[in-house]
């Protein structure tokens, strides 16, 4: 049988039931709640993985400080990569050519979403985040690292938003909207049901590993990065090859996407 090995980059502001920053902080009280349901959350995902032929599963944590999921209640045939290794992989680190397919749990929309669940992206100094004149999510920057192993994202889990926002960028992708946003607030499906419809998701992914392709862009990639405060565009447009587009804009192109990856790392 031939290797499946799948890797799961976990969000956590795309996780059931959460709605404040507060939620997400390791320093504060709810948070171990919410860090619980995350790793329901994942374990969903691995069993419908594992369900459908999975050999391998690595889990990326990458929200906050990356220590997030609880190991000793993270299903036994994953392995977990936790903390940050301070290189361009970032939420993605641990993926390479070896891998069949990418899935995403817990994420959120993009910067500015009207609706969205604490939508942001990247660190949250962005306002917006294009490629090849393409806005894009963390989602669809994370989709690009991959195709950059070339491994195609098959499924996200996360709010009704990010679901709409995955579908418009990689056709045929599995989406489970664990929750709708009202204005500051969101409407949720029970934990438990929003976990089985993640196994049930996940499960039809596999399904379609080979029918869904990697997110793909041409190069050259013209990255734009559009900053909320002026002072980020000043210092980013220091970086080497990088141009100031307007007051609040630095662009970048590159013929390899890795150096896109690490201007990003750098200034984003």
């Amino acid at each position: 049988m031939a290797s499946k090995k799948i890797f799961i980059s976990v969000d956590m502001e795309g996780i059931t039931g959460v709605i404040d920053w507060a939620e997400t902080e390791s320093d504060k009280a709810e948070y171990q709640y919410f860090r619980k349901i995350m790793t329901d959350e994942v374990n969903a995902a691995i069993e419908g993985a594992l369900e459908k032929g999975a050999t391998a599963i690595v889990v990326r944590d990458a929200h906050g400080n990356a220590k997030n999921i609880i190991p000793d209640q993270l299903h036994e045939k994953a392995r977990l990569l936790r903390a940050w290794a301070n290189s361009p992989w970032v939420m993605m680190e641990g993926i390479d050519e070896s891998f069949a397919a990418a899935i995403f749990i817990g994420y959120h929309a993009k910067a500015m979403t009207a609706q969205g669940t604490l939508s942001h992206t990247m660190r949250g100094d962005i306002f917006d985040l294009r490629v090849n004149g393409i806005s894009l999510p963390e989602l669809g920057w994370n989709a690009l690292i991959a195709n950059h192993v070339n491994v195609p994202v098959i499924f996200v889990s996360g709010d009704n938003l990010i679901c709409q926002q995955a579908r418009e960028l990689i056709p045929g992708i599995e989406t489970v909207a664990v929750k709708q946003g009202f204005g500051e607030a969101n409407l949720n499906l029970n934990p438990k049901a929003a976990q089985e419809k993640i196994r049930q998701g996940v499960a039809s992914a596999m399904e379609k590993i080979d029918k869904i392709a990697p997110f793909r862009l041409k190069a050259p990639y013209t990255m734009e990065i559009a900053y909320k405060k002026t002072r980020l565009a000043n210092q980013a447009a220091w970086y080497p090859g990088a141009e100031r587009k307007n007051d609040y804009t630095v662009s970048l192109t590159c013929e390899n996407f890795f150096d896109c990856m690490k201007f990003l790392y750098f200034v984003g």
